[in-house]
């Protein structure tokens, strides 16, 4: 293996883990932002701990800073007036004293640190160093030193050894004034450490720490506790609602309390029993309502049987008849066409109404659909003038659906597009992808006004009410044709535009129970113009 596809494996081994890393890190996300918005208990748990948490640490801060900023200023106090009461002492112990004598100077320095400390103090530990002028002095501040030789008292925080002959620095408080001697001035300097103080200021942090998150912990539960309170009659109301919504008219919430959720729960029920009333209400006129049309629509079978074949009798011999009496005939014959044809659909209609309507799926190539579709058709356009143009794809498009149905469908939209296309030409369109196939029904005539293509599948809806109900169909078939669609899982929709024709669209899936996502084909057509003009 030579080291260019050695290097090339390795490149894409990891950006396969990377690949990994970021879909699991997009997953955990998701799941974090969907949880966040289902969850009103997290929203206000995580909404209390970021108040809580700003708030403890803000006046922890406050606090800390209080007092730390105490205890160094007492310390302070007390050194100053430590180092006043030494410069007492050693003011006349080293007024005699000869800077430049330097066995002088270190029985003077022993004997002022041997009686200071040996008294205790209330500034607590320190260490004297005794400088002359001339002196190195590494353990003092030069800034510090400067304004001592100048004959001021001055006070300093830097680094002190913790305990006099050890080498360890900790942070420390050096007080330093000049002392009057025989031949000039010594620096007298205290050096304080601050070990007690900063462990003192430690602790408190550690407290202000510890009390913080416990106080924030604290009221996490507590608002917990309080939304879990509120949230979880909220939530039974909500399953309760979608079982209602589901159809489960017998769910109650159970109300245990007399609070402002009991008396929502209350409200909740009486409002569902409303609902159940009204709902049986309506199903018992919708019942009665069903049953009278097909009660009607199936005792009128009978006569409308024996008018036909008197219809026929006097429509076969009306060259026998008078001008007047043969028209007669003619127009009985017609209306009963339309008669029967009505009466079909409302007992179509029936049908679907009172949920009997079953599908008889196979499996078609649509294109043959829509080819007996035209030709049962092909009378009617030639009577408007019309051609119909299909635009279908040059393989087969199969699909599960009830070919009657499905053609009754094109049949309608095939018919009222001839109806209403002028004589213009009425385009077909097929279109189809993994999931779907859609066919869409085009004519160039009048129209549909704004709104109208809400309104188009409801029942006995007229768009032109001057066209005669004489020449106009049912007015069921698109409403028959929209039950149709959903029958099969689709969708039947309109467009349409004032002076610019109508498209109708219908949507099916592939795959019977398979759940439409997207349409193969626009429903404006004007979106294939641009997509063309590109």
């Amino acid at each position: 293996m030579t080291l260019a596809s050695t290097r090339g494996s390795v490149l894409a081994n990891t950006a396969i883990v990377l690949r990994g890393v970021r879909d699991r890190t997009r997953s955990g996300a998701a799941r974090i932002v969907r949880a966040w918005r289902q969850s009103l208990q997290l929203r206000v748990g995580a909404t209390t701990v970021v108040v809580t948490g700003v708030v403890v640490f803000i006046i922890g801060l406050f606090l800390v800073d209080k007092v730390a900023g105490g205890v160094l200023n007492a310390k302070r106090d007390a050194a100053i007036n430590q180092a006043k009461i030494g410069l007492e002492f050693a003011r006349p112990l080293l007024s005699s004293v000869d800077p430049g004598v330097v066995a002088d100077v270190d029985d003077a320095r022993s004997q002022i640190s041997a009686n200071l400390t040996a008294g205790g103090s209330s500034a607590g530990v320190f260490n004297i160093d005794i400088e002359s002028p001339s002196s190195a002095a590494p353990d003092i501040p030069q800034s510090l030193r400067k304004v001592v030789q100048g004959g001021n008292l001055a006070i300093q925080y830097g680094p002190v050894k913790a305990r006099a002959g050890r080498p360890e620095l900790v942070r420390g408080l050096i007080v330093g004034e000049p002392v009057p001697a025989r031949t000039g001035n010594f620096e007298f300097y205290y050096l304080f450490p601050l070990t007690a103080e900063e462990q003192t200021i430690s602790l408190i942090q550690r407290t202000v720490l510890l009390a913080g998150l416990a106080l924030v912990v604290l009221v996490l539960a507590i608002a917990l506790l309080v939304t879990r309170q509120v949230v979880r009659p909220v939530r039974v109301a909500a399953e309760t609602a979608g079982l209602l919504a589901a159809g489960d008219l017998s769910k109650r919430i159970a109300v245990t309390s007399s609070d402002d959720i009991g008396r929502l729960g209350r409200s909740f029920n009486d409002m569902a029993d409303s609902l159940q009333r009204q709902i049986r209400r309506l199903e018992d006129l919708s019942r009665l309502q069903r049953r009278f049309t097909s009660d009607v629509s199936h005792e009128l079978r009978t006569p409308l049987t024996t008018i036909r074949m008197a219809s026929e009798f006097l429509y076969g011999n009306r060259s026998d008849f008078p001008p007047e009496l043969s028209r007669s005939a003619e127009l009985l014959h017609d209306e009963l066409d339309r008669f029967e044809s009505l009466l079909g659909d409302l007992l179509e209609i029936s049908r679907y109404d009172a949920g009997v309507a079953n599908l008889e799926s196979e499996t078609v190539d649509l294109r043959s659909v829509v080819a007996t579709t035209v030709e049962g058709t092909r009378l009617l356009a030639d009577r408007h003038g019309s051609q119909v143009v299909i635009e279908q794809p040059d393989g087969p498009v199969m699909l599960d659906i009830d070919s009657r149905r499905v053609e009754r469908i094109l049949r309608n939209l095939v018919g009222n597009a001839l109806d209403h296309g002028e004589g213009k030409p009425v385009v077909i369109t097929i279109g189809y992808d993994a999931d779907a196939v859609a066919v869409t029904v085009r004519d160039h005539g009048m129209g549909l006004r704004p709104g109208e293509a809400g309104l188009v599948f409801n029942r006995f809806w007229r768009g032109d009410q001057s066209r005669s109900r004489l020449t106009g169909g049912t007015g069921l078939g698109l409403a028959i044709s929209l039950e149709d669609a959903r029958l099969h899982d689709g969708w039947l929709q309109a467009w349409g535009e004032r002076g610019r024709g109508a498209q109708f669209r219908l949507t099916l899936p592939r795959r019977a129970g398979h759940t439409l996502m997207h349409s193969p084909l626009p429903l404006d057509p004007d979106e294939i113009d641009d997509e063309d003009d590109e």
